[in-house]
């Protein structure tokens, strides 16, 4: 049904926008209400919520019997997560790499990155495998709220005084740009509904995209590996971008940074974590040769913005979607398609 699956497309689409704004307002809201940083929230409650979809599809893709498309998703969303999620926003706005925590959440990034490579060249990813990265992001997690106990957040100014981004009636008020009351006013209750409908939304809507532009690259003669290997994982990696765009419009470059830090370390700790306790992932010969190395590449190319708090601007952002673009071409046009896909 050609003309439904444009309908699940256009609407996933609307929903992932919605949703991803309601996920970037509760984050906020929430880290003023209770003195966090936006960006432990990030890199915690939002990198959790955005990484649903890779998690329900390498699941399931674990259940049926296809473990090449989980440890696939996983890592080619690692890669998107960063030249085409974090490329893409840095065309708006330049993105800045500032928050307090990013250069150790970057090498933690790093080192998880490292750490796949190494598993998956020692053997299939199993049992022992999956509890050693349940393990690290237990520790992971108690490490992240240790380090936000002793070092509590402490909010900047509000700055009201720029009447470019605040409307004169805010001025003197607790008004945010572009109309949102300050986050720290909103109650329990409405962080909670907030979050809740980001985090259910947001998968939902990605499933909407990723089903209806699989039945139209069907109907247009695309292979299922080409689906697989690019539509599956950009298609998961879609809450992550929808989320990044809106955190970049209301100008929250921790959430943005963090999101997709966050969601890079729950990818590879959290998700083949758990797929490995499901079913053993044997990992193919183009994925230690090719795809491996390209999703570490894009991590040392981001290291240099996090570890010095510079800022990907525009020309970055061109380089990320151009190193995204010949990615996909050199995966397709010669050849690196991995055959457990």
């Amino acid at each position: 049904m050609p003309d439904m699956s444009y309908v699940y497309l256009a609407g996933g689409l609307v929903i992932l926008i919605v949703c991803g704004d309601f996920l970037v307002r509760g984050a906020a809201s929430l880290a003023a209400r209770y003195g966090l940083s936006p960006l432990l929230i990030a890199l915690t409650i939002v990198a959790f919520g955005t990484s649903a979809p890779e998690l329900l599809v390498s699941v399931r893709a674990a259940l049926a019997g296809s473990p090449g498309i989980a440890i696939g998703n996983v890592v080619g969303s690692n890669t998107a997560n960063i030249l085409l999620i974090l490329g893409l926003p840095a065309l708006i706005m330049p993105i800045a790499c500032t928050g307090r925590t990013v250069p150790h959440n970057m090498l933690i990034m790093m080192a998880a990155s490292v750490l796949l490579i190494v598993l998956s060249f020692a053997g299939p990813l199993g049992f022992w495998q999956g509890i050693l990265l349940l393990s690290l992001l237990a520790a992971y997690l108690v490490y992240s709220g240790w380090d936000a106990r002793m070092n509590p957040h402490t909010p900047p100014p509000l700055a009201v005084a720029d009447t470019d981004l605040v409307p004169a009636s805010a001025v003197g008020t607790h008004e945010l740009p572009h109309g949102d009351i300050h986050p720290s006013n909103l109650s329990r209750r409405a962080i909670a509904v907030k979050l809740l409908i980001g985090i259910i939304g947001l998968p939902i809507g990605a499933h909407l995209v990723v089903d209806g532009g699989t039945e139209i690259a069907q109907v247009f003669g695309v292979s299922d590996a080409v689906i697989g290997l690019s539509l599956i994982a950009v298609g998961t990696s879609l809450p992550e971008l929808a989320t990044s765009v809106m955190a970049v419009y209301r100008r929250n470059d921790d959430v943005v940074v963090g999101n997709i830090i966050g969601s890079n370390i729950m990818n590879i700790l959290a998700i083949l974590g758990v797929t490995s306790l499901i079913a053993p992932l044997p990992v193919s010969s183009d994925f230690l040769t090719f795809h491996l190395w390209v999703m570490l590449a894009a991590v040392v190319v981001l290291l240099p913005f996090a570890m010095t708090g510079g800022k990907v601007g525009r020309g970055a952002g061109l380089f990320f979607l151009a190193g995204y673009g010949a990615y996909l071409y050199a995966m397709f046009a010669m050849g690196h398609l991995p055959g457990a896909l």
